[in-house]
């Protein structure tokens, strides 16, 4: 399998106010070149779509650096090693790197990961085995605290983190699970085949009506991927020492203005809750105990995965607009071919 001359990558051509638009990306060919001592060439089969992605368009600090306008992007892939210069990697594995936006990658050994797909598919990486699974992992376990016999309400609960938190709260023992999506196809999905026991549309009426109804008892942990007017129902819903991880507000990523707090922010401070906000670097010590749990239950067949999955570079940027408008189901990808 050689290596081309050029191939496809994916800039960063301006950066947008509010929600982008097919003219913050460029599609650009770029030079592939020749591996040096220690680096590999990789041409990647799945490229990672994520609604983090949406705060690296804007020039600010953050956790992350911002994508620089004019360059590439990068985010989470999978891919097949073609060319290699380095002991650590060999022509042929399959390699979970920081490389997307791109067909091919080329880099230091060091900063691609082996991975195994003998018996889970490659793009698991990028979904149950990689940054979702572990999200909903250290955000539900740790962050939260989740402790058997809890009803837990988990918000975006169709998408890559919110399809998981639901799933492993069950099966470490909640007593409830509760989740909100944006349509009846995806209420049917987390009802029917992932095992909540009370789902609703959000956009059937106020969230906060929904939810009482769906827990008139209350919940003990909500796991927050939206904020907004998710939030200001579960911190009303939230019983005394309830606690809340904080993982995204995927309602407010497009906002051109501040976005007002929760006006109930203050039952925090009478039910004694717990707020706190993670980022799933944090764990990333503890990688070796996520995997090897939630590996088994994959293996056991215990959590099912859904992937939406577009195909071809010249996709990304569509997939990754699809975020916002709820196109996804589980996780979004996107599949390049091997002909570049």
């Amino acid at each position: 399998m050689g290596i081309p001359s050029t191939a496809t990558e994916i800039h960063l051509a301006s950066r947008p106010v509010g929600l982008p638009s097919k003219d913050d990306f460029a599609i650009v060919r770029a030079e592939v070149r020749e591996p040096g001592d220690g680096e590999v060439v990789v041409r990647n089969d799945y490229l990672s779509v994520d609604p983090y992605m949406r705060g690296r368009m804007n020039d600010v600090k953050s956790y992350i650096p911002p994508f620089q306008v004019g360059e590439v992007m990068d985010g989470g892939a999978v891919g097949t090693v073609v060319a290699s210069r380095s002991d650590e990697l060999a022509v042929g594995d399959t390699v979970l790197h920081e490389y997307g936006w791109r067909e091919y990658a080329v880099g230091p050994a060091k900063r691609f990961r082996a991975v195994d797909t003998t018996r889970v598919p490659a793009s698991s990486y990028l979904s149950v085995l990689g940054m979702p699974g572990q999200t909903a992992y250290f955000g539900l376990f740790d962050v939260a605290a989740m402790r058997p016999g809890d009803t837990v309400f988990v918000s975006g609960a169709a998408g890559a983190v919110g399809s998981l938190v639901g799933q492993f709260a069950k099966l470490r023992g909640a007593r409830r699970v509760i989740g909100s999506a944006g349509s009846a196809d995806k209420v049917a999905y987390l009802r029917e085949e992932l095992g909540f026991d009370e789902a609703f549309d959000y956009k059937d009426g106020p969230v906060s009506e929904q939810l009482a109804e769906a827990a008139p008892r209350g919940i003990d942990v909500y796991f927050d991927n939206v904020g907004g007017d998710h939030l200001e129902a579960a911190l009303t819903s939230l019983r005394t020492f309830g606690r809340v991880a904080m993982c995204g507000a995927i309602t407010q990523y497009n906002d051109t203005e501040p976005a007002p707090g929760p006006r109930n922010l203050f039952l925090a401070v009478t039910k004694r809750l717990s707020m706190r906000g993670f980022i799933v670097m944090d764990f990333a010590e503890r990688a070796g105990e996520f995997t090897a749990e939630v590996s088994r239950w994959v293996r056991d067949d215990r959590v099912r995965v859904r992937e939406t999955v577009t195909s071809g570079i010249t996709s990304m940027p569509d997939a990754f607009l699809g975020l916002f408008s709820g196109d996804n189901l589980g996780k979004m990808l996107v599949r390049l071919d091997d002909s570049a």
